[in-house]
């Protein structure tokens, strides 16, 4: 029997967007100076406008290892990878692209990207340390009843760098610890989500 949480987590990704109707949402409201979620700061615009590129960066050059490719062929049993995002979100550029790479390797895998600010009751199941830090990415069943693995919201260096930072910031502005993180992407090229997931994915 389906609980009320499973029933609306179903329905949260029977209505969430394809990662194609997320690109053109973002596309869209950037058309028109916008961003999704309730800041619609000029400040969290330009972190969209940075992201639309990031992601088509990764669209067209990230790379999947040869063993997360092995294992996600081998999924036998239909999974719904839900994405809980926002278009303002940095760490979401950087990693969503792989993540529907992945996805794409498989017809039993389905993906489905929601606001996480549209979706707190959902959201607030997924906390990081009580803080509602996006992109997650969670793998259910086909009736949701079951999760497989949760992952995000960003690799583990990262995660541990940040916790770092909070302690003692040592003199580190948050504009260059920002840059730092992304400079870090762009020399990782997604190697440690892959490993990540691929650890995830094996032990299904």
């Amino acid at each position: 029997m389906e609980t009320l949480a499973n029933i609306d987590i179903k329905n949260a990704f029977e209505s969430g967007y394809s990662y194609q109707e997320f690109k053109d949402l973002t596309d869209q409201l950037l058309a028109e100076n916008r961003t999704t979620g309730p800041n619609q700061s000029e400040t969290y615009i330009e972190y969209t406008r940075l992201n639309q590129r990031r992601m088509k960066r990764w669209d067209k050059t990230g790379k999947l290892s040869e063993a997360v490719q092995k294992a996600v062929s081998e999924i036998k049993v239909p999974q719904n990878w839900l994405v809980i995002t926002e278009a303002w979100c940095g760490d979401g550029a950087q990693n969503i692209p792989f993540i529907q790479k992945l996805a794409d390797l498989n017809p039993l895998i389905k993906t489905s990207y929601i606001m996480r600010d549209e979706n707190p009751e959902i959201m607030d199941q997924y906390l990081t340390n009580g803080a509602r830090s996006i992109p997650i990415l969670v793998a259910f069943d086909e009736s949701f009843e079951k999760e497989f693995f949760v992952w995000g919201p960003r690799p583990e260096f990262l995660q541990n760098r940040l916790r770092e930072y909070k302690i003692d910031p040592k003199g580190v502005s948050s504009k260059e610890f920002s840059e730092g993180t992304h400079l870090w992407y762009a020399r990782d090229k997604n190697q440690a989500i892959d490993a990540e997931l691929l650890e995830l994915i094996s032990n299904l």
